[in-house]
C-alpha cells in the first residue's frame, strides 16, 4: 500500500487500488449512502483544506499536542501493563493509524522495545478484514493481540470489533483508544471528548490513504480491504508534522490511572436519547464527539450541530466552529453529558 508512513512505523495489510475508483463528490456520495448502497462502495473526493481551516488546525495543534501526548502515555502505560514486552498492536485504519505510531514510539521510548504495529481495515456491518486476521495470526499469538483507534463515539466500531471477532474466538475484542467519551473501556487515554488534532484532516494527517474500500468486483476473496492514496495531495501532507509534534511532548513518568467513572448517562444511551429528542429514526445519523463531528462537517451532509452549553465559543471548538461556517451548518447549543459536539447528518428528500 503506497502511503507517506515509514516502513519503520506501520504495515498496513491494505490493497492498493489507487486509480482504481472514481471518487464521489459529497453530495453524490450521500445520497447513494441514504439509498442503501454502504458506505465501504465508495470513496469521496478529498480537498486540499481551506486557508482560514489550516490556520485554525495548526493553532489546534500547538494547543492541544500535549493533552493528545498525555492520552498516548496513559493508554500505552496500561497496554504495556496488560500484554508486555510481547505485545502486537493491530491499529484499525485509518483513524487509529498515527494513533498506532505514537503508541509504538511511545513504548519504544519507554520500555526499550520495538514492537509490531499493523493497520488493518474494519467496516460497519462489514466486519474486519479477515485476510489479514489470518496473516498476522500465521506470525503471532493471539494472545498478544490488541487493537488501536483513535476514539470512541458511540461504540459502533468497538460494537463492530466484538461482533465479528467471534470467528477469531482466541483473540480478545479489546480496543484501546486515546479518547473514551462513551465511557466504554478502560483502556483509554482519557474519558473526555478529547480534542485530536488529527481527527480533523482526513488523508493529510494519515499517511494520504483513503478510508477503507470493499466492493467484490474490486477485492477479491483473497484480497485485503482496499484503500487509495491520494498522491496529488503529498504537498498537503501533515502527518509527521502531527507525529512528531506530540511525540516531542511525550512524559515518560509513570501516569496516573484513568478510571470508567460513574457517568449520569453513557455515550450509547445518550446518542439514543438524542435521537428520539430530534426525531432521527437511526442513530447512524448521530455522530457523537470532536472528532466525528469533525468528520460529519469533513465528508457528509449535515443538518445541524448540537454544541454542549458548557463549550459554547470554546477555543477548543474553533475547527468546528469554522467548519460549520464554511458549510453554512446551523449551531444548536444544547445539554450533552459526554459530549463536547455532535454532529448530526441530515436527511436527504430526494435521496
Amino acid at each position: 500500500m503506497n502511503s507517506s508512513f515509514l516502513a519503520d512505523d506501520v504495515e498496513l495489510l491494505l490493497k492498493d487500488i489507487s486509480g482504481m475508483i472514481t471518487p464521489l463528490s459529497i453530495e453524490e456520495r450521500e445520497k447513494k449512502i441514504q439509498r442503501g448502497t454502504h458506505y465501504c462502495e465508495m470513496l469521496p473526493l478529498e480537498y486540499k483544506p481551506s486557508s482560514k481551516y489550516i490556520e485554525i488546525y495548526e493553532k489546534a495543534l500547538e494547543v492541544f499536542s500535549k493533552s493528545t501526548a498525555a492520552a498516548v502515555g496513559n493508554v500505552s502505560q496500561k497496554i504495556w501493563k496488560k500484554k508486555g514486552k510481547n505485545v502486537i498492536i493491530i491499529s484499525l485504519a485509518r483513524a487509529g493509524t498515527p494513533v498506532g505510531v505514537l503508541i509504538k514510539r511511545y513504548i519504544k521510548q519507554k520500555y526499550k522495545v520495538s514492537i509490531p504495529h499493523y493497520s488493518i481495515s474494519i467496516i460497519r456491518d462489514r466486519g474486519i478484514d479477515k485476510n489479514a486476521m489470518k496473516y498476522i495470526l500465521s506470525k503471532h499469538n493471539p494472545k498478544d493481540l490488541i487493537f488501536i483507534d483513535g476514539w470512541i463515539g458511540k461504540g459502533a466500531i468497538f460494537g463492530e470489533l466484538k461482533k465479528t471477532l467471534i470467528d477469531f474466538p482466541e483473540v480478545e475484542a479489546e480496543l484501546a483508544v486515546l479518547a473514551d467519551p462513551a465511557k466504554l473501556t478502560y483502556l483509554c487515554g482519557t474519558h473526555d471528548d478529547l480534542f485530536i488534532p488529527s481527527s480533523c484532516l482526513n488523508s493529510t494527517v494519515c499517511g494520504l490513504i483513503s478510508r477503507t474500500f470493499l466492493r467484490s468486483d474490486i477485492i477479491g476473496s483473497s484480497d485485503f480491504h482496499g484503500a487509495v492514496c491520494y498522491e496529488e495531495l503529498r504537498d498537503e501532507d501533515r502527518t509527521y508534522e502531527f507525529i512528531n509534534k506530540v511525540e516531542s511532548l511525550f512524559n515518560l513518568q509513570d501516569c496516573f490511572e484513568t478510571t470508567n467513572e460513574d457517568c449520569e448517562i453513557n455515550g450509547p444511551d445518550e446518542v439514543k436519547f438524542l435521537a428520539e429528542k430530534y426525531g432521527i429514526n437511526s442513530v447512524n445519523f448521530i455522530k457523537p464527539g470532536i472528532g466525528e463531528t469533525t468528520r460529519v462537517l469533513l465528508r457528509r451532509v449535515p443538518w445541524k450541530v448540537l454544541i454542549s452549553c458548557e463549550f459554547a465559543n470554546s477555543n477548543e471548538l474553533g475547527l468546528v466552529y469554522q467548519l460549520a461556517k464554511e458549510k453554512k451548518v446551523p449551531i444548536e447549543v444544547t445539554t450533552l453529558k459526554n459530549y463536547k459536539c455532535c454532529g448530526i447528518i441530515k436527511k436527504l428528500a430526494d435521496a
